[in-house]
């Protein structure tokens, strides 16, 4: 077991859950069937799988909502992130998101900055293992309960006495800085982020803390305002109006808006790059 850039990995992948007391969302289905059902079906649990047939190996990063990456080792010392990922917009390959041309980028497996490792460690559960070849093998794959609710094989043994982490009791800000450990923290107090950048909008926790919305509301609104925990992520505009209502029973428009959703305008998609659009999570009034 050694620790490298603030990683845990586990050298041998057999005792890797057991020796960090991980369970597996397994042995969350007995006690909590629907929602291992439901969180079963997000996309969060389809982070991280083994490439299809069809597809590049060897690894798949990604649920396929907007697109999926892919990954594989290129020789003893080093990962390749494909430079050509698939898109649903377009249902097609094209350049790998951040990348500048369909090279790839190349990882090697114990560089500092632990790179290719962090990748992993977001789209997985549990602590990254590496085989006796050091291929790197995550514990459980995809984003499941105990990336959020800690490891849970004390609950599981003693249900009664050992409770899990609970993030529904987490302040705003410290569950924004959670969520922010894969989709990107928050601003620090002395750091400077370009929130026009376009490429931003797919930092959610970094453009809500920025937003008037969440800084005005005293700690009531978080990730959780708007979005399930364990259920698939809703698609349509419409679906977060009663999360608007709440603070905004009777809003006044300067100009009529007709029966269009709050988030539509207020949280407009954002072309991050070519196929590859996030609702901006600045909440805040926009030129129409």
């Amino acid at each position: 077991m050694v620790l490298r850039a603030g990683l845990l990995i586990i050298l041998g992948t057999a005792s890797a859950n057991s020796a960090t007391g991980f369970a597996g969302a397994a042995a969350c289905r007995p006690c909590h069937a629907a929602v291992f059902a439901a969180q079963s079906a997000s996309e969060h649990a389809r982070a991280l799988a083994r490439s299809s047939a069809t597809q590049p190996p060897e690894w798949a990063f990604g649920a396929g909502v907007q697109a999926i990456t892919f990954v594989r080792r290129l020789d003893a010392e080093h990962y390749l992130e494909e430079g050509r990922s698939w898109y649903r917009e377009s249902d097609s390959f094209e350049i790998t998101p951040g990348h500048q041309n369909a090279a790839g980028v190349r990882y090697r497996i114990f560089d500092p900055a632990a790179g290719i490792l962090r990748c992993f460690v977001c789209h997985s559960t549990g602590p990254v293992a590496l085989d006796a070849d050091e291929s790197i093998m995550p514990a459980e794959l995809g984003v499941r309960c105990e990336s959020c609710h800690g490891p849970a094989a004390d609950h599981v043994h003693d249900p009664a006495r050992v409770k899990p982490r609970n993030p529904g009791k987490f302040t705003a800000a410290r569950l924004n800085q959670m969520c922010g450990d894969c989709h990107r923290k928050p601003a620090a107090p002395d750091e400077t982020s370009n929130l026009a950048d376009p490429w931003n909008a797919r930092h959610q926790p970094l453009m809500l803390a920025a937003s008037k919305c969440f800084k005005a509301s005293q700690g009531k609104l978080s990730c959780l305002t708007c979005h399930s925990p364990h259920a698939p992520l809703e698609q349509p505009a419409a679906a977060y109006d009663s999360a608007c209502t709440k603070c905004h029973p009777a809003a006044r428009h300067t100009q009529p808006v007709g029966a269009r959703p709050c988030a539509e305008c207020h949280m407009p998609a954002v072309r991050a790059q070519s196929h590859l659009s996030f609702s901006t999570h600045r909440i805040a009034i926009y030129p129409r």
